[in-house]
C-alpha cells in the first residue's frame, strides 16, 4: 500500500513539473513576441514553480529509500523539509507581491500589452486549474504534506492569475489602476495565511513532535483493551514523513515466558499498524516484568 501511494505522489510531482514547463514555454514565447515585461515576469515565476516541483520529486524519491548504514532511520524527513522550504518560498513570494502592490499604489504605472497578457493569463488559468484539481485529489488520497504544499503553491498561482485577469479587465473598463494593487494585496494576504500551517506542520515533524491527541488516544484505547498485559507506560510517538515511530513499555506478569511475551508484543505491534493503514508504522515494545516507571527520572 505504501509503495503504491509513494508512486502516486511522485507521479503528481512529475505532472506538476510538466505543467510548469509548458507554462514557461508559452509565457516565454508570448513575452518575447509581445515585449510584455509582465508576461516575461510571469514566465520567470513559472520557471521557479518548475524548479520547486522538480525538487519535490527529488525529495519524495529519496524519502522512500530504505534505511542504510548512514541513515539508520531512513530519509523520510526530506518530506517535511521540502514542505517547509516550499511554504517559505510561498511566504517570500507573498511578501514580494505585497511590496509590488504597495509600490504601485505609491507610484502608479500604466498597464501595457493588455491583450497579450490576457491570452497568457487565460491559458495559465486553464492549465493551472486542472493541475490544482489533480494535486488536491492526490493530497486528500495520500495526506502527504509535500503534495499539500505543492497544491497550495499552484492554488496561489491560480488565484494570482485570476486576480491579474480580473484586474486587467476592470482597469481596462474603469481606468482605475489601483484595482490591480488592491487585488495583489488580497492575494498576498491569502498566500501568507495559507502557507502558515504547511510551515508549522513541517517544522513540528522535523522537531519530532508527538502524534495528534486523537491518534495517541487510539493507541491508548488499544492498549487499555489488551487483557494479557498488566499495564503500560512511557508511550512515545513521532512521525517522519510517511513513517510513524512508536515506543512503549508494556508490563507483563512476572511469571510469563519470554516466548509468550514476544507473541503478545507482536500481536500488539500488528494491531497498532492496523490503526494507521496508510503509513509505515515502526513500533518498539519494551517488555517489563514489573512497572519500572518510577525507576527513571
Amino acid at each position: 500500500m505504501l509503495k503504491l501511494r509513494m508512486r502516486i505522489e511522485k507521479k503528481a510531482t512529475i505532472v506538476s513539473t510538466s505543467v510548469a514547463a509548458i507554462l514557461v514555454i508559452i509565457k516565454m514565447t508570448f513575452g518575447i513576441l509581445s515585449g510584455s515585461i509582465a508576461v516575461l515576469a510571469s514566465a520567470i515565476d513559472s520557471f521557479l514553480d518548475l524548479l520547486i516541483s522538480a525538487f519535490n520529486y527529488f525529495a519524495l524519491h529519496n524519502a522512500e529509500k530504505p534505511a542504510d548504514d548512514k541513515f539508520n532511520f531512513g530519509r523520510s524527513k526530506l518530506e517535511p523539509l521540502a514542505a517547509v522550504i516550499e511554504g517559505t518560498i510561498i511566504s517570500v513570494s507573498a511578501l514580494f507581491i505585497l511590496y509590488q502592490a504597495l509600490s504601485n499604489i505609491v507610484h502608479t504605472t500604466e498597464l501595457k500589452h493588455i491583450n497579450e497578457s490576457v491570452v497568457v493569463m487565460v491559458i495559465s488559468i486553464i492549465l493551472t486549474a486542472f493541475l490544482v484539481l489533480f494535486l488536491n485529489y492526490i493530497a486528500k488520497k495520500t495526506d502527504n504534506m509535500v503534495i499539500k504544499a505543492d497544491a497550495l503553491h499552484y492554488k496561489t498561482d491560480l488565484y494570482s492569475n485570476v486576480a491579474v485577469l480580473l484586474a486587467l479587465f476592470l482597469v481596462n473598463i474603469t481606468g482605475i489602476a489601483i484595482i490591480d494593487s488592491l487585488l495583489g494585496i488580497a492575494i498576498a494576504a491569502y498566500m501568507m495565511i495559507s502557507s502558515y500551517p504547511i510551515i508549522k506542520d513541517g517544522i513540528l515533524m522535523l522537531l519530532d513532535a508527538a502524534l495528534s491527541h486523537e491518534d495517541i488516544m487510539k493507541i491508548r484505547a488499544l492498549l487499555d483493551e489488551e487483557r494479557e498485559i498488566n499495564d503500560y507506560h512511557y508511550l512515545q510517538t513521532r512521525q517522519s514523513g510517511s513513517d510513524i515511530f512508536i515506543s512503549v513499555h508494556i508490563v507483563f506478569n512476572v511469571s510469563i515466558s519470554l516466548f509468550d511475551a514476544h507473541v503478545i508484543s507482536d500481536r500488539i505491534e500488528l494491531a497498532i499498524e492496523n490503526l494507521f493503514p496508510d503509513n509505515s508504522v515502526k513500533s518498539i515494545i519494551h517488555m517489563d516484568p514489573y512497572d519500572d516507571s518510577d525507576d527513571i527520572d
